[in-house]
């Protein structure tokens, strides 16, 4: 299972709030909603991510092996 957990520690490192995201980036509160849930999210947008908040993929999220 893909979790979100670390996206939502590294917003919280960069001091960027999920309102940021959806109004000054341009993220679509249905892809935050997604990763709330641990649903997927495309490649491009996981690329957008790490752009904005200039972190790397391990950044936004893990594989948890045992669920």
């Amino acid at each position: 299972m893909i979790s979100y957990q670390p996206f939502f520690n590294t917003l919280l490192k960069k001091n960027m709030t999920e309102y940021q995201l959806i109004h000054k980036e341009g993220i679509s509160a249905n892809t935050l909603h997604r990763m709330h849930k641990g649903l997927p999210i495309t490649t491009k947008t996981l690329d957008t991510l790490c752009f904005i908040l200039n972190c790397r993929v391990e950044d936004i999220l893990y594989h948890d092996k045992s669920q």
